[in-house]
């Protein structure tokens, strides 16, 4: 059997950490949210009230609801604050030196039987799990963005992965409302396995001229019925982490076929990276966004 899940720490307080923490904290959670960057925690604890905000407009929730969800979220300054946590979930880059550091120093500050989770979207959870102290303690729970609306979360077990921890993870992810499916530790997973080398197709569309963004946009939208244009979702994403995926996808499954377009490279390099930046295939600088090509 696997542990109960009551108090959830975060690591990381952007997009999916702030998200996680919305969705944990209305499901009743104990929140721990932690972010090397102060500033990033405090943007992260106010996008949660505002999307709590906005849901109260909307009567998805009501305005108790809202307020005892705040309550559950408290804002941490160090690892050993995580103590009383049953599972630390790492939202931070996706870079995997950067995620490796941080479990290696978080481990020591947990209770033995605490369980760790990655949001990676793509990289191993197999070698992510052996940088910590606790591999069969270890899996990949990841997330869909935007959190509180997308429906669906990867369960993503490692080689060392135990069934208690599993089991533990199910239950949790279903406490929060979501769907789990269910994928092999293969680089990238289901969802961006599938999702994002047709994202860095449509780049190279636009690279190679066939059309512009706008009209690449506007053909995936009404064309397939897909809900917004395949560039525009990757501003929504973020080219680095597009970029950083087709990375792992491309030394991973060593393919010519994953490999990333120059022109996304080049926008990741000139630190144009969608929404976040105000800059990438579009330009979110004035009233409405245009596109940039």
């Amino acid at each position: 059997m696997g542990i109960e899940i009551k108090t959830v720490g975060i690591i990381g307080a952007g997009q999916m950490g702030s998200g996680i923490a919305h969705v944990c904290s209305l499901a009743g959670l104990d929140v721990r949210m932690n972010d090397r960057d102060p500033e990033r925690l405090k943007n992260g604890l106010a996008t949660v009230n505002g999307n709590l905000q906005r849901q109260v407009s909307k009567g998805a929730i009501t305005e108790d609801q809202r307020r005892a969800a705040i309550e559950h979220i408290l804002a941490v300054d160090s690892f050993d604050d995580f103590g009383p946590c049953d599972l630390v979930i790492e939202a931070a880059t996706e870079d995997e030196a950067i995620k490796r550091s941080i479990f290696s120093a978080l481990c020591p500050a947990l209770r033995p039987e605490t369980m760790v989770a990655t949001n990676t979207s793509s990289i191993s959870i197999t070698r992510l799990a052996a940088s910590t102290d606790r591999p069969e303690r270890f899996i990949g729970i990841h997330f869909m963005n935007p959190v509180p609306v997308m429906q669906l979360v990867e369960l993503i077990r490692g080689i060392a992965t135990e069934d208690p921890t599993y089991e533990s993870a199910k239950a949790f992810v279903r406490r929060l409302g979501k769907i789990v499916t269910v994928s092999e530790d293969f680089p990238a997973f289901i969802v961006n396995r599938i999702l994002l080398p047709m994202i860095n197709e449509a780049i190279y569309t636009l690279y190679e001229g066939v059309g512009s963004v706008d009209s690449i946009d506007t053909a995936m939208r009404l064309g397939a019925n897909h809900p917004m244009g395949p560039l525009q979702l990757a501003d929504f994403i973020g080219l680095d982490t597009c970029l950083s995926v087709m990375q792992v996808l491309y030394e991973g499954l060593a393919d010519s076929k994953y490999r990333p377009c120059p022109l996304l490279v080049k926008y990741v390099e000139a630190g144009w990276l969608g929404r976040k930046t105000k800059r990438g295939f579009y330009d979110y600088r004035g009233a409405e966004p245009v596109p940039t090509r």
